[in-house]
C-alpha cells in the first residue's frame, strides 16, 4: 500500500510537532476507544524476531498515581544533587512530570522471556528485546500526537519502585511510564530548549558516511 503525498506530510508534521508534555494537561478524560487505538498502534511497533515483548499497564486510579508521584519525588530529589551551580538552578525550576494532572498513565514493559531463550535476531545482541519495547514507546507517542494528545515520559523514577507500585513481576522490565491526556496547547519547541538547558544539534554534525567521522565529499 503506497502512502499518498498528503498522508506523508501528515506523518512528518506529527513527528516534528511531538513534544514531551508536563504542565499543559487538561483533567478531561480520554475515551477508551482512543486509548485502545494508540495501544493498538504501539502493538504494531517493529520488534526483532517479531517477539512483541511489550505489555501495557493503563493507570487511571488516583491513589496509584499518587504513589508514582511519590516515587518521582524521591528520585527527583536525588537528581537535583547531581547538578551544580547554574545547572542545578535551572533544574529546580523545571516541571518534569504531569503524573497527577494527566488523566491516564501507561506503563510499557518488556518481557525478556516471551519469545524463549533463543530468539531470531537476538542471537548477537541480547538487548534487542529492550530496543524493540522502546520502539513501542515511540510508536505510541506518535499515535497519541496524531490524536492531539500530549505525552510525557516520566524517566525520573527507580524501576524497583515502579515495579512495586504496579505489581510488575520480578522478571519483567519497566521501560517507560507515560503521562497521557488532552492539553491546552503544544509547545512550538521542546521545553528544555526554551529553558536554555540544551539545543538541538545540527544534523550535519551527526551524520557519517561509510565510516565514523567521514563526512560527505
Amino acid at each position: 500500500m503506497n502512502i499518498t503525498e498528503e498522508e506523508k506530510k501528515a506523518v512528518y508534521k506529527t513527528i516534528y510537532n511531538r513534544r514531551d508534555t508536563r504542565s499543559e494537561f487538561k483533567t478531561e478524560d480520554i475515551d477508551d476507544e482512543v486509548i485502545n487505538r494508540i495501544l493498538d498502534a504501539a502493538h504494531h511497533a517493529p520488534s526483532v524476531g517479531f517477539m512483541q515483548p511489550w505489555d501495557f499497564i493503563v493507570v487511571r486510579d488516583k491513589k496509584v498515581k499518587e504513589q508514582i508521584k511519590d516515587g518521582f519525588e524521591q528520585a527527583n530529589e536525588e537528581a537535583k544533587l547531581m547538578f551544580k551551580d547554574e545547572r542545578q538552578k535551572i533544574y529546580k525550576s523545571l516541571k518534569l512530570e504531569g503524573i497527577l494532572e494527566a488523566p491516564v498513565g501507561i506503563c510499557i514493559t518488556c518481557n525478556r522471556n516471551r519469545a524463549g531463550e533463543t530468539v531470531l535476531g537476538r542471537t548477537a545482541n541480547l538487548d534487542m528485546d529492550l530496543y524493540s519495547a522502546v520502539c513501542a514507546v515511540q510508536t505510541l507517542w506518535i499515535a497519541a500526537r496524531a490524536e492531539n494528545l500530549g505525552v510525557g515520559w516520566v524517566s525520573i523514577i527507580h524501576h524497583d519502585v515502579l515495579k512495586e507500585i504496579l505489581d510488575i513481576p520480578e522478571d519483567i522490565v519497566p521501560i517507560a511510564y507515560l503521562c497521557i491526556g488532552k492539553v491546552d496547547y503544544f509547545h512550538d519547541k521542546p521545553e528544555l530548549e526554551k529553558a536554555g538547558w540544551t539545543s538541538r544539534i545540527p544534523l550535519d554534525q551527526l551524520v557519517h558516511y561509510d565510516k565514523w567521522n567521514k563526512k560527505e565529499n
